[in-house]
């Protein structure tokens, strides 16, 4: 049967307006980091090396992980030397933005930045919405007791103390649950002040924050009494997905715990290997 003129046209602006559809389509995604088109995806371990940057997100005023020396120099810090030296082993230079606390997941979800580094500890509500890399800080809970105390030597030792904790905390939680007369401060400074003047029996915090005081005030007659059984574990956290960034990430930090340079970095910011 001979098709009309008419058919013919409608047929013809058909096929035309599927091509227009498949050139207006978003391109798939590949394994390799590269869309369909060709064109790599923003934050996969592919555009960063080609970029030559790995951005990362981070604080910049929380000493000793991400800070400025004095407040106005270089940004320095145990998070920021470990994820430059990551970035050299991927070949990159590592870029910093520096953002407060409560923005810095929207900022990594709207591709600020590539990953976050700012001693982010790994939950269950987290890991439901990103990647972490392996732990390079592996710290518990302590209870700090001043040198000569031996009636403290576990959690169970605490009922009927005194503790110093700021009652926002979980250590207040643990030190209460534990039988601990708790006295409220505002934070570290305030409870070891405490502890110091004999005032109260024992402070519970995280490990790393002894062992900072520590480093910056040499002999402080003080000792750790007991610890966790369960660290805290932070990591770098990546977009969900982005799973050759976070293995690439992994590989860095094995070589960089093999040739002793994150045990190097942890002793100088607390006197200690707290990467393991």
């Amino acid at each position: 049967m001979k098709r009309s003129s008419s058919f013919v046209a409608l047929i013809s602006l058909a096929a035309a307006a599927t091509l227009a559809l498949g050139a207006c389509a978003s391109p798939s995604s590949t394994s390799d980091g590269a869309t369909s088109d060709g064109k790599l995806k923003a934050n996969s371990l592919a555009a960063i090396q080609e970029a030559g940057v790995l951005t990362v997100g981070t604080e910049g005023t929380y000493k000793p992980f991400s800070y400025h020396e004095d407040g106005t120099g270089e940004l320095t810090g145990y998070d920021v030397e470990i994820i430059t030296a990551v970035a050299d082993k991927l070949g990159v230079k590592a870029k910093f933005e520096e953002t407060q606390w409560d923005a810095i997941f929207a900022g990594l979800e709207a591709g600020r930045f590539d990953v976050i580094a700012n001693q982010v500890s790994i939950n269950d509500e987290r890991t439901a919405k990103y990647d972490f890399s392996k732990p390079y800080t592996v710290s518990p809970g302590v209870i700090v007791v001043k040198d000569d105390n031996t009636d403290i030597t576990s959690f169970a030792d605490l009922a009927g103390k005194t503790t110093a904790q700021s009652l926002t905390s979980n250590w207040y939680e643990l030190a209460q649950k534990n039988g601990a007369n708790v006295e409220a401060v505002e934070g570290w400074a305030q409870a070891v002040a405490l502890l110091e003047q004999g005032r109260v029996d024992a402070t519970v915090n995280d490990n790393l924050t002894f062992l900072d005081y520590e480093k910056q005030k040499g002999d402080t007659g003080l000792k750790i009494a007991a610890e966790t059984d369960d660290p805290s574990l932070n990591a770098f956290v990546f977009t969900k997905g982005n799973t050759e960034l976070q293995q690439a990430v992994d590989k860095a930090l094995d070589d960089l715990r093999a040739d002793g340079t994150l045990a190097k970095i942890s002793d100088k910011y607390f006197g200690s290997d707290v990467t393991q």
